[in-house]
């Protein structure tokens, strides 16, 4: 990070007119509200105060660098005066200060400390000290340290020249519920469109390995608005005072121009976030409520799906490892040897965690950090199945996902409406709340909530189990319903639709049992298929119907193979957004006889995700195969007759 990425012109004043030490931090706490980089100014500067009580801030040579982090702190930032007659600032080599910065700094990272050493590297030499006194402008003392700066980490300079000199005109965050494709596709078609209309874009991918690609605070003070694609919560609180424009994450990959023009044409409204906006906020005004509903489910859901993914794919090595060594499928398989007792203990843990994680973050999408704990013990609640009667649970009042949704979104909102009833007590309390009255009161709220509504949703979630139960028991139910789910993993691939029909399977996978009730294993195993199918078709398509396709098309085909076979969907999505009226309804149907056949052929799967990586906890594998086959080549050849061969030019 650079020096002028932090400092701005307005954080700059020249010929300042100060007395004391005391007064030089008033002017350049002032200076920091200017500029907006402050949430609580009376905060901040207190962090400031009690770091000069340590021990001076000035180094020497007439320069002096105070500097706190702070929660105060919206994004680092640097404010920095010139006092031409001086400032006793108590310099250990007694001269007076007549060059002073200001670095704020947040509580991640340690970004007060990376530049503190910079500036320290660079007032080393007396020549660029005296310059910055000497300038007239702040246009000039910028000037002054970009050049300094460049001179003396000449690798930086040359290592990151995407940037225009005048920062990025459209910034961008991207980021969908697994993190995985859809984040990625957006950013790279939303960079790609930019530099098609010779507009600088720069993209902040918020993907599974966490953020990438931060954007910086001075690249958002110069930008001309943001565009955010995602699926879920980001943070936009940094937004504040920027035009902001929130849409789903497909949009980032099929209207890239489109997205781009509303910022460039001053089509979005300015956003404007209040004290308590951080990753939960919602940016914009443009948003529905059922789009704000979904994004904070997939925010829920985004954080569930590794315990579910690891923990499910350890519980289902115990059951092959028990199956290899011939233990009866009794109500201990599973455990029956020490090996695979350690496997189902360790994935039982993390599967476990499921609802609480996937209550807590939705309710912490809604309502900040302090929906985390009423949302996190709201899905343990409705997990252990607690009532009024009894505290503890009963097995007949378990809500399971169900409950965690409602414990989730319900307790989110009364969270957030106590946040808001709070802002009326005195601000001698400001401190305490977050610590004491929000985690005191939302606990009695979702206790009281979790033990009214557990026997009610208990008997729902019975009868959903029972009834799974029983199709699988039935044909002529079990196997519509697989094709259903089946066909739901190809509409979208990846997006709501999609989204559902994995998580009902995902749901309902810790009510199997191996031997009683297999419909949740049978289910998972239709809607992994689903989900695989898509890309083999392209890939068959591409690789067999040569001339339905561009070259381009042709050559990225074959990597479709492998994202199916390792279940990932996504890697159809540029064939259905090129072609969407022959793509997704060939997929749709190919997936649902995949789903349908798996069915019928009694395929189980007791991992929730894997593709071929799994294929040994699955039952029936060659059937499976088979089926997979078969619905690969059923999207293939329905592709064939929609999507007509491409006329060659003359």
């Amino acid at each position: 990070m650079r020096i002028t990425d932090l400092l701005k012109a307005d954080g700059i004043r020249l010929g300042a007119k100060v007395s004391t030490k005391s007064d030089a931090i008033d002017c350049l706490v002032k200076l920091h509200e200017k500029c907006g980089n402050l949430k609580d100014v009376a905060a901040y500067k207190d962090g400031i105060l009690k770091r000069e009580q340590m021990g001076t801030t000035a180094i020497g040579m007439e320069v002096a660098i105070p500097h706190a982090k702070s929660e105060a702190v919206k994004a680092p930032a640097l404010t920095a005066i010139t006092v031409p007659d001086g400032v006793d600032y108590e310099s250990p080599d007694g001269a007076p200060c007549k060059l002073i910065f200001m670095i704020a700094a947040t509580m991640d990272g340690d970004v007060h400390l990376e530049v503190l050493a910079r500036l320290m590297q660079m007032l080393m030499h007396e020549d660029f000290t005296a310059k910055l006194k000497a300038a007239k402008t702040p246009k000039e003392f910028l000037a002054i340290i970009d050049k300094q700066e460049a001179a003396q980490f000449p690798e930086e300079a040359a290592a990151a020249p995407a940037a225009k000199k005048d920062g990025y005109q459209v910034l961008a965050v991207t980021a969908c519920p697994t993190g995985i494709a859809h984040t990625y596709m957006a950013a790279e078609a939303l960079q790609k469109a930019g530099k098609e209309m010779g507009i600088s874009v720069k993209v902040e991918t918020n993907g599974s390995g966490g953020a990438k690609n931060v954007l910086t605070a001075a690249e958002i003070a110069a930008c001309d608005g943001i565009i955010i694609a995602a699926d879920k919560s980001v943070e936009t609180a940094r937004f504040d005072g920027k035009p902001v424009y929130s849409t789903k994450v497909a949009d980032g990959i099929h209207k890239p121009q489109e997205l781009i023009n509303k910022i460039v044409n001053k089509e979005v409204p300015v956003f404007h976030s209040d004290k308590k906006a951080t990753a939960g906020s919602d940016a914009g005004g443009n948003e529905s409520f059922g789009r704000k509903l979904y994004k904070h489910l997939m925010n829920g859901v985004s954080h569930m799906l590794p315990f579910v993914v690891a923990g499910g794919i350890f519980i289902a090595l115990a059951f092959l490892i028990d199956a290899l060594s011939g233990a009866p499928q009794d109500g201990n398989f599973g455990s029956a040897t020490p090996v695979a007792a350690w496997f189902k203990t360790i994935g039982g843990v993390a599967f476990n965690f499921m609802l609480p994680i996937l209550a807590g973050f939705i309710a912490m999408s809604i309502a900040d950090r302090p929906g985390l704990l009423v949302g996190f013990v709201g899905g343990a609640l409705a997990a252990s199945g607690a009532t009024f009667a009894s505290p503890g649970g009963t097995s007949d009042s378990v809500s399971g996902f169900l409950g965690a949704l409602l414990a989730g979104f319900i307790a989110g909102w009364l969270l957030k409406m106590l946040e808001k009833a709070c802002d009326h007590l005195p601000r001698a309390l400001e401190g305490i709340k977050p610590v004491l009255i929000y985690p005191l009161a939302g606990l009695g709220i979702v206790g009281v909530m979790m033990c009214a509504v557990n026997p009610i949703m208990g008997v729902i979630n019975t009868g959903l189990t029972n009834g799974v139960s029983a199709m699988a028991q039935n044909p002529a139910l079990i196997v519509p319903l697989c094709a259903l789910l089946a066909g739901m993993m190809a509409i979208d691939m990846g997006g709501p639709f999609n989204k559902a029909a994995y998580v009902t399977a995902a749901g309902l996978l810790s009510t199997g049992v191996m031997g009683e009730n297999e419909g949740p294993f049978l289910i998972m195993a239709a809607v992994m298929i689903g989900g695989m199918v898509p890309p083999i078709a392209i890939a068959l398509s591409t690789t067999i119907f040569r001339n339905r396709w561009t070259d381009e098309e042709r050559k990225n085909g074959p990597v479709n193979f492998v994202m199916g076979l390792s279940f990932i969907t996504e890697g159809a999505i540029p064939y259905a957004a090129g072609h969407p009226l022959q793509v997704i309804p060939s997929c749709v149907v190919g997936s649902a006889v995949a789903g349908a056949l798996s069915a019928l052929f009694g395929c189980t799967l007791m991992a929730p995700h894997g593709g071929i990586f799994v294929l040994p906890t699955i039952g029936s594998p060659l059937m499976y195969f088979l089926a997979l086959v078969i619905g690969s080549v059923v999207g293939m050849l329905m592709l064939a007759i929609l999507k007509r061969p491409i006329k060659k030019e003359a």
